[in-house]
């Protein structure tokens, strides 16, 4: 037989080398994909370890452990799913990039959690089930459950793309399992009407208090001749706000009861306000000094407002939020006698497991929902995504002040819907912005512009609707789902294991 032409030879391995480099691609592509889920596997892997340390020579060591590991998989998904609405506005308008909010987020999370989230712990670990009419072994199982079935919820909501309330979902699996358990009896269904009434109230809240944000704005920067010099003045002003109301906040947080009256907290408030507005005022000039006459201009200014509000909602979302992880891990501590203080003082372990779980997550799955929230529900620039941030975050925690486990997500949609809603009102009848268009196409010399139809300003200044829909229909079923999903995982695990 001749020999083989030597250019068949090399075409043959040039075509052998392709699909073995092919293949090494998708395999590459395959284990990145399984990078997330096994750092988060370890996590869960030394939380329970974190867990033992405290736990292992005490009766119940091993509920503990296994609880634990619950907490910091139910942690994950949570900073998976809700953490999302905290840095989504600035990085849909560009504040930030996408690594630079993760970090932000993350730090001030754990921050949160650990300084300012006792309160709201106490509602989810004591105040929901009546620890006094259910024995100690029944509340541990049945915080076991609500813990597996929340989890279980939130992460097939956040595969879906579906940023849902962990809220919701906690507080129903708690609900769910305790029924099961032990029938309606000894739920405190004064205070579920309590939390009920306050995830209707915090997103209407919030978003009054975002369009009021919004109109200060428009009023007082956008519509003026010249702006930039009315952002110099105004600008950290704003940041004093944010500066005053979170450092007031701290100091009810963090002192003990009756401690400072509410007039001495407001003096630190204002004291610490006037402090950030010394501060913010030369940094503002600065940035402002090579700025044209523009709106375009303006988010350079609303650049650090929006990375401060940012920062300041995770913080808040971490002091109200970790509860969902942590409470019922606090409960089941408490029902085995390890913990000290009562039901409703979380040791500093439980905490721990929560605040870094939530960032975890964060780190690990939370860009694909932070790119939903901040770019595909509505369209947001620095001075939209500013208001929608601060009132966020000032709802959640006036919320926590006040011991109510709200929902993030339900307040940051409801102040993204007041700012949508405010613009298209805003848009028709203003006297200011009609008067300041006149003006502009006077000295342009041109005609005034058209007013657009109303498909049109529906399309570009609300929240788009079919993500919407799909949003409040997970938050329609999050509640019921998850109570199902609880008492049926609680009947699996008494039958198993009791």
């Amino acid at each position: 037989m001749p020999p083989r032409p030597a250019v068949l030879t090399k075409r043959t391995l040039d075509k052998d080398l392709d699909k073995i480099t092919h293949a090494e691609d998708v395999a590459k592509h395959v284990l990145r994909r399984l990078v997330a889920p096994g750092l988060g596997l370890i996590f869960v892997g030394l939380a329970m370890l974190f867990a033992g340390v405290y736990v292992f020579d005490r009766p119940g060591a091993m509920l503990v452990v296994a609880a634990a590991a619950l907490a910091g998989y139910m942690a994950m998904n949570i900073g998976a799913n809700d953490v999302t609405n905290n840095v989504g506005a600035a990085v849909g308008a560009r504040a930030m990039t996408m690594g630079q909010a993760l970090v932000i987020a993350a730090i001030f999370e754990v921050l949160g959690a650990t300084v300012a989230g006792g309160e709201v712990v106490k509602t989810i670990s004591a105040n929901i089930v009546d620890a006094v009419q259910v024995s100690p072994v029944l509340l541990g199982w049945i915080m076991m459950a609500a813990l597996m079935a929340a989890a279980l919820w939130i992460n097939l909501a956040t595969w879906m793309n579906a940023p849902v309330s962990t809220t919701h979902a906690i507080v129903g699996a708690v609900i769910g399992a305790g029924i099961s358990a032990v029938g309606p009896e000894p739920v405190n269904w004064q205070v579920m009407l309590e939390i009920t009434s306050s995830w209707i109230t915090s997103p209407l809240i919030g978003g009054l208090i975002a369009a009021g944000l919004l109109y200060l704005v428009k009023t007082l920067i956008i519509y003026r001749d010249d702006k930039v010099a009315a952002a110099q003045r105004w600008v950290p002003v704003l940041v004093a706000v944010m500066a005053g109301g979170f450092m007031a906040y701290m100091v009810l947080q963090l002192s003990p009861p009756g401690r400072f009256p509410p007039l001495t907290v407001l003096f630190i408030g204002i004291g610490i306000g006037l402090v950030s507005w010394l501060a913010a005022r030369p940094l503002v000039l600065a940035q402002a000094r090579a700025l044209e006459n523009r709106n375009s201009s303006l988010r350079t200014l609303f650049r650090l407002p929006l990375i401060g509000s940012a920062a300041l909602l995770s913080f808040a979302h971490g002091a109200n939020d970790v509860s969902n992880a942590v409470g019922p891990l606090s409960a089941i501590v408490h029902s085995v006698g390890i913990g000290g203080g009562g039901i409703g003082h979380p040791p500093l372990w439980v905490m721990l497991i929560g605040a870094f779980g939530i960032s975890v997550g964060l780190l690990l799955f939370g860009p694909r929902l932070i790119r939903l929230v901040g770019e595909e529900i509505t369209k947001l620039n620095p001075m939209r995504a500013y208001c929608v941030a601060l009132s966020t975050a000032f709802t959640v925690i006036v919320a926590s002040w006040l011991g109510l486990p709200v929902s993030t997500t339900h307040i940051a949609v409801g102040s993204v819907f007041g700012v949508g809603f405010f613009r298209e009102w805003y848009t028709r009848h203003s006297k200011r912005r009609i008067a300041y268009i006149r003006r502009k196409a006077e000295s342009f010399d041109i005609d005034e512009p058209e007013e657009p139809n109303i498909h049109e300003t529906r399309r570009r200044y609300l929240v788009r609707r079919s993500h919407f829909m799909t949003i409040v229909a997970a938050w329609i079923v999050t509640v019921p789902v998850s109570a199902a999903l609880a008492a049926m995982i609680y009947w699996v695990m008494f039958a198993l294991f009791v």
